[in-house]
């Protein structure tokens, strides 16, 4: 059983890091809203901004200024918080793999491996909640600055929703929870 659901963690929480970085390396957290008016299709990300011409799919990008420039709270905020996001589940990947029972490193010590599934998972919650912070903050500063332009009566001929890449950051965190409580609840 322990072995199974250690090998379950491990896939879950594979497959939730690969999301966490996908939605941190990808351009389309904010998508403007379908429309049959548009021509274009246009994304915003963590680190450029994307236009696809949607009649020839040309697609061209413009690269933000510098990552140290003066950027809106919210795109710095969430770079911060998905990098550390990354960061934190990639160390508890590595960690997981060593303590899996099926690896032969430690062999000798299954008390020291348990641990160490224990540690990355305490890793992986960790990462998980400062993922989903980061995506919940674009998101729902996405939300309010529709919301004020809407109440203002303003249109600015583009109306954004909240892209994949945001919606992936929000699935691979959440994933990246349950295998942490796979691993520190259920493990035992």
């Amino acid at each position: 059983m322990g072995a199974a659901l250690q090998v379950t963690a491990f896939g879950l929480a594979l497959l939730s890091t690969l999301f966490l970085l996908l939605a941190t390396c990808t351009d389309c957290w904010m998508v403007n809203a379908d429309d049959s008016l548009e021509v274009s299709h246009k994304c915003r990300g963590l680190w450029r901004e994307c236009v696809t011409n949607m009649q020839d799919g040309v697609r061209t990008c413009d690269q933000y200024d510098s990552i140290l420039a003066d950027h809106p709270v919210k795109i710095v905020v969430t770079r911060t918080l998905m990098i550390t996001a990354d960061l934190l589940a990639g160390l508890a990947l590595a960690t997981l793999v060593l303590g899996l029972d099926c690896i032969t490193f430690l062999k000798e010590d299954p008390y020291v491996k348990l641990k160490m599934c224990y540690g990355a998972g305490v890793l992986l919650g960790a990462g998980s909640i400062l993922g989903l912070i980061g995506s919940m903050w674009y998101a729902v500063d996405v939300y309010v600055e529709r919301a004020m332009l809407v109440s203002h009566n303003i249109f600015l001929g583009v109306h954004y929703d909240f892209g994949w890449s945001c919606w992936l950051g929000m699935a691979g965190s959440t994933g990246c929870f349950v295998a942490s409580v796979l691993l520190t609840c259920c493990l035992y």
